[in-house]
């Protein structure tokens, strides 16, 4: 697909997805993704008024799962930054470099640092930040636990205090 005029309106879209389902209370499935075997692992689905991104999470396709415990330790590793694209100086975005990123969730980084194609073209890295957020659950609820534990310390300790100044 090619859009060859400079018009960013929807009446030049590349793509247009129309479904007959797509109403309110219900959705039309707009792209599926299958694996060789034929099972689905992704779609792309919308509403009336709402669009949404699904990978296979289903609980019968997991196996050995254990628990992030070192959310905080790992997410004090990645470096989020402020940054523009070259080729749009004057839009500033946050995100990650993803080589960077690589370190910590390597699930989330596509392609290689610094990769070239043999006529030594670049081959762009990229990065799905959707795959940060399992990472950044388990860092809040580490972090929860810890202000929770803080301010049960914090009301012993008062209790402790008001019971000396009170004898």
């Amino acid at each position: 697909f090619r859009q060859t005029f400079n018009n960013q309106g929807e009446d030049h879209a590349c793509f247009i997805v129309r479904h007959a389902a797509a109403r309110p209370g219900q959705n039309g499935v707009a792209l599926l993704f299958q694996n060789t075997g034929g099972t689905t692992v992704g779609k792309i689905d919308h509403g009336h008024s709402t669009t949404q991104y699904r990978t296979s999470s289903d609980y019968r396709l997991k196996e050995n799962d254990v628990k992030i415990t070192d959310g905080i330790t790992r997410i004090k590793k990645l470096r989020p930054i402020r940054f523009n694209f070259i080729a749009e100086p004057d839009k500033t975005v946050d995100g990650f470099f993803a080589h960077e990123a690589a370190d910590v969730v390597p699930e989330a980084v596509s392609g290689t640092k610094d990769e070239v194609d043999s006529d030594n073209n670049p081959i762009i890295q990229g990065i799905d930040h959707s795959k940060l957020v399992p990472l950044l659950t388990a860092s809040l609820q580490e972090a929860i636990t810890k202000i929770e534990k803080l301010e049960q310390e914090n009301i012993a300790l008062r209790a402790r205090v008001t019971n000396l100044e009170g004898n």
